[in-house]
């Protein structure tokens, strides 16, 4: 039986590492090319695609795509993780607070923003990781990142006691630590704040809808089914652009040699990576407009 490849859409649940969904589906499907493409922290659930076989050449190009994620904020404490799983660092006794100023301040938050990733984070710093120094009671300087969130809404205002849980869907860049936006948020509110709850719902154009869970992903492994729930690899980097190559050239193009524009259309009149087909629409791998004006084999799929 041949090795399975695809994009595998899973819906993490809570309590799981990324790594950890990875481990899981290795030992379910019995195959150990799978890579995820992008982290989700522990408590985090929502959509993680995951590369199996060949299709894990392209992790790094869905990575690059924008994801969505629906957040809860709660008004009026903040911890030392900026979630509910760390320490209480303040609190305020009552918050202040109107749905109106709650718009005015989500709204000003779109666009590109900087962010200084928090101290419980996989980034590193001199060979470590963050959330490992943090776990040693080490605080260190964090150079800020610039993140751009597309759109931004509150999608709901409930009280918890004497703090407001203000609920949000935001559509961001990669590399947007929500647990950090929540406490901006609440920080120009003129208050403490903390995540209370942090779904993914959309992850390079791959939302819930398309996943399954661990449970499910078993079953249609063992009824032989799972192959229909796969996303065609190529299908799953459609943002960038689709050309095809003459059928004489085919196999050139396959054997990892440069060829003249002339011989795909449409033309490539710009630098960057594109799919590459044949006339029948076999994928044939990515490829790129080089320095020399010709095309270039970046990674090819199909076999010559």
């Amino acid at each position: 039986m041949s090795e399975l490849t695809g994009v595998l859409a899973v819906y993490k649940p809570a309590g799981f590492t990324s790594h950890d969904v990875v481990a899981k589906a290795r030992r379910i499907l019995g195959m150990k090319r799978i890579g995820h493409t992008g982290t989700l922290d522990p408590q985090v659930t929502g959509v993680l695609p995951l590369c199996l076989g060949r299709a894990t050449r392209v992790v790094e190009y869905i990575q690059e795509l924008p994801k969505e994620y629906i957040a809860t904020l709660r008004l009026g404490l903040s911890s030392d993780t900026e979630d509910l799983t760390g320490a209480i660092t303040e609190s305020v006794e009552e918050v202040h607070v109107s749905e109106a100023e709650v718009f005015a301040v989500l709204d000003s938050f779109k666009g590109v923003i900087s962010q200084v990733p928090p101290m419980y984070s996989a980034v590193k710093v001199e060979g470590k990781r963050l959330y490992e120094l943090a776990r040693e009671g080490k605080t260190v300087e964090r150079k800020s990142r610039e993140v751009e969130l597309y759109e931004i809404e509150m999608t709901d205002m409930a009280w918890n006691g004497n703090y407001p849980d203000i609920t949000f869907r935001v559509l961001c860049s990669k590399g947007t630590y929500i647990r950090t936006l929540c406490v901006d948020i609440a920080k120009a509110l003129g208050l403490p704040g903390v995540m209370v709850k942090l779904e993914r719902t959309m992850s390079a154009g791959i939302t819930a809808s398309h996943c399954l869970t661990l449970e499910q992903i078993a079953v249609h492994k063992e009824a032989g089914t799972l192959v229909e729930h796969l996303i065609a690899a190529d299908e799953a980097i459609s943002h960038l652009p689709r050309h095809t190559v003459l059928e004489e050239k085919k196999k050139a193009a396959l054997q990892g040699q440069r060829l003249s524009i002339r011989y795909v259309a449409p033309e490539v009149k710009q630098a960057g990576h594109f799919r590459l087909y044949d006339p029948l629409g076999e994928f044939l791998g990515i490829y790129e407009l080089d320095e020399m004006g010709a095309i270039a084999p970046v990674k090819v799929f199909a076999q010559a």
